[in-house]
């Protein structure tokens, strides 16, 4: 189980540590397990570009858990568009056993990974749906609709704002800070946050646009 023990002379312990999560130790080897199940579909199936097993503690594992400071601690419902090999989706759940979080993909192969990890990681608030978010059409709405790497602010909005509960929040997981993007986002849009996110261990911008309708 060595994919995950280090990565840039930090180990998923100092980075959870950086963040200030405390995780118990069922979580983090919840955590380990994901990664390494990761890291063996992707040899075959392409899940992500990232092949380093030290570089997914950083870009999957803490940049999702980077976010939870600004997302908070109730019980929420969580639909995570895109959702690709899990990210943020997989390491919320993880982390937050009490919310219950959808790993909304359209791609087969990523559901297939997906439904087998939920299974694996014996993540019982977790489920697949394999589907376009534009056809996708949940029970129940959601408080927190969050994607990584989706696409540009306004078309997330379009596309996924008709899953959200009242008074519930769009969340974009964005790298710099995006500007051209934020001003194109219609006037039914009220940014409430935009922070700039720490993620030990990754030496790159990251910033987290935080949206509810007017």
């Amino acid at each position: 189980m060595t994919p995950v023990l280090a990565t840039s002379g930090a180990t998923l312990s100092d980075g959870l540590a950086a963040l200030g999560i405390a995780l118990p130790v069922d979580a983090r080897a919840q955590l380990t397990a994901y990664l390494t199940l990761l890291e063996k579909w992707n040899r075959t199936y392409n899940l992500t570009a990232i092949r380093e097993p030290e570089r997914m503690v950083t870009h999957h594992a803490l940049d999702a858990l980077a976010v939870l400071r600004e997302l908070g601690m109730k019980d929420v419902r969580v639909l995570d568009v895109g959702t690709g090999g899990g990210v943020p989706g997989i390491p919320l759940a993880i982390a937050r056993p009490a919310w219950h979080v959808t790993l909304l993909d359209p791609n087969h192969k990523k559901g297939a990974f997906l439904t087998q990890a939920a299974i694996e990681l014996k993540l019982t608030n977790v489920d697949v749906a394999v589907s376009r978010v534009e056809d996708f059409i949940p029970e129940v709405p959601y408080d927190i609709v969050i994607s990584r790497a989706f696409s540009d602010l306004a078309t997330f909005v379009d596309a996924s704002a008709r899953h959200l509960a009242p008074g519930g929040r769009l969340v974009a997981m964005k790298g710099v800070h995006p500007d051209e993007e934020l001003a194109e986002l219609p006037a039914t849009v009220r940014v409430v946050s935009a922070p700039s996110l720490q993620v030990p261990g990754l030496h790159a911008a990251r910033h987290l646009i935080v949206m509810e309708l007017q």
